[in-house]
């Protein structure tokens, strides 16, 4: 299955492994949580999704790639004990608590979770001196002589044999004890995540045109020549950087995160070509309805693959721009809830201290945001800020209205936002109309979206004829019910501030 599919699945064992009777025992007993076994070629994002699961399912998650780790770290140093048998004294050799499982409690205790996921990385790949420990592991649910605590799930990744040399293969006894879900590499599935992540266009474009790309692997008499998903998106946090630092993007750069030097000479080519499109065109002058002349006629007589990353660019900006109101929105949202709960209390200040310091500790829990998704941690930073302004305001004499006044202008702020990026959705319609018409570039151009998380979330939230006068009222379906009937929009709760 694909890494989408994986999830899935993992999300659905925990939800089972978690289950408890109406007497407060798990439906399926601890002895019979077979742990999971994630199987499938490296930089796929199997370490990615445990972090989306555990936030998903609200549970915790401690995480450790087991080839880094000793024997003694794995199951706890060994330690003489006394004790008595038949009446005569005896040294026994006893093991402390290793610092994995100790991890485990030090991550309950932290975040008042009880119940959550181990995952160990890389598990077929260990010593010789950590195999046995690892079976021990995957058939006892112990490292030593310590347990996995309860409603602890363990999920264990693994890469199959041909990437790796050192993998050892499981036997059956073991494999008997496991829940097994192989991954394979999916595109699709990955541009739906690489939108989410705001990967830069110039990859998701290319591998548009080159979809062989994505994931290869192969062995020549060089060594091997190699590219993965996780490749390609750290790749595009090093793109993004350079560009804000105006430092050029070389193929020796590229190289460096693209193992394959044909591949890494194409990418470095298709990226100046990108940019060429992105100047010619100007994305931005399109999206604020200021279309240079003949741009529309020379996009529709364009080779196809011009025709792609010119879509692709409209497509990324698009979607940097939803993500863009998508935080804003969540911030005011969540700024309103917070003047809604203190508005009738005592004293302002110790509410809105209350309030920060509430933020404050998710934060810190969230391991200062890295548990947290992109989105979801700017949000939460930019709140955590505007409360402590909040907070110095009431102390130097502000009262409620004076701090709605303040909220009132974040309120305009993300209207301007949300009606800007309104009228940037509906000038690029005007400019793939102008220059395909109903065509297949059209129904690129709408797939695209489609595969867009914060586009979706925008044409949902905010509307767009044209999107669904070609889109047929087909594409978005189900989905857009759910993101229309669970987003709910300030401005019917504002007048509770008045």
């Amino acid at each position: 299955m694909n890494i989408r599919e994986a999830k899935e699945e993992i999300i659905h064992t925990v939800k089972a492994y978690t289950a408890k009777d109406e007497f407060g025992n798990y439906e399926i007993g601890v002895t019979h949580q077979r742990p999971v076994l994630l199987i499938g070629p490296p930089g796929i994002g199997k370490t990615a999704i445990m972090e989306q699961i555990a936030r998903e399912c609200g549970i915790g998650l401690v995480a450790y790639t087991i080839t880094h780790h000793t024997r003694q770290s794995a199951i706890g140093l060994p330690i003489i004990e006394h004790r008595d048998f038949g009446g005569q004294e005896y040294a026994v050799t006893e093991y402390t608590m290793s610092e994995i499982i100790g991890s485990v409690y030090d991550q309950m205790e932290r975040t008042g979770l009880k119940e959550g996921i181990l995952f160990i990385d890389e598990i077929n790949c260990v010593s010789e001196t950590l195999a046995p420990t690892m079976l021990q592991f995957l058939q006892g649910k112990t490292f030593g002589n310590h347990k996995v605590p309860e409603g602890w799930i363990i999920v264990a990744a693994g890469n199959p044999p041909e990437y790796n040399k050192s993998v050892k293969e499981f036997d059956i006894v073991t494999l008997d004890r496991v829940k097994r879900i192989d991954v394979i590499e999916n595109l699709p599935v990955w541009k739906e995540y690489a939108y989410k992540a705001g990967i830069h266009g110039s990859i998701i474009s290319y591998l548009d045109v080159k979809k062989e790309n994505f994931y290869t692997v192969e062995t020549t008499v060089e060594g091997k020549r190699f590219v993965t998903a996780r490749g390609w998106e750290d790749l595009s946090q090093m793109i993004k950087t350079y560009e804000k630092l105006d430092i050029p993007v070389t193929e020796g750069v590229i190289a460096q995160y693209l193992q394959h030097p044909k591949i890494a000479k194409e990418f470095a080519a298709y990226l100046d070509l990108y940019r060429k499109y992105a100047m010619d065109y100007n994305v931005e002058d399109i999206l604020k309805g200021q279309v240079k002349d003949g741009a529309a006629e020379r996009m529709a007589s364009a080779p196809f693959d011009e025709k792609l990353s010119v879509l692709g660019l409209l497509v990324s900006s698009l979607s940097d721009g939803a993500r863009e109101c998508f935080e804003i929105d969540g911030y005011v949202e969540k700024l309103f809830a917070v003047l809604k709960y203190v508005k009738f209390l005592p004293d302002l200040s110790e509410g809105l201290s209350e309030a920060l310091d509430m933020e404050r500790e998710k934060w810190e829990k969230s391991n200062q945001g890295k548990a947290m998704e992109k989105t979801e941690m700017r949000i939460c930073l930019r709140l955590m800020q505007t409360l402590e302004e909040y907070v110095k305001a009431v102390g130097g004499g502000a009262d409620f209205d004076g701090v709605k006044a303040r909220f009132n202008e974040a309120v305009a702020m993300r209207q301007t936002l949300l009606e800007q990026w309104k009228q940037y959705f509906d000038h690029a319609f005007d400019f793939v109309e102008s220059a395909f018409g109903e065509s297949q570039e059209m129904v690129v151009f709408i797939t695209e979206l489609n595969a867009s998380h914060y586009a979706l979330w925008f044409i949902g939230e905010n509307g767009c004829d044209k999107y669904y006068q070609y889109n047929q009222g087909l594409l978005l379906g189900e989905r857009q019910q759910m993101i229309m009937s669970d987003i709910q929009s300030i401005e019917k709760e504002l007048s509770f501030l008045s």
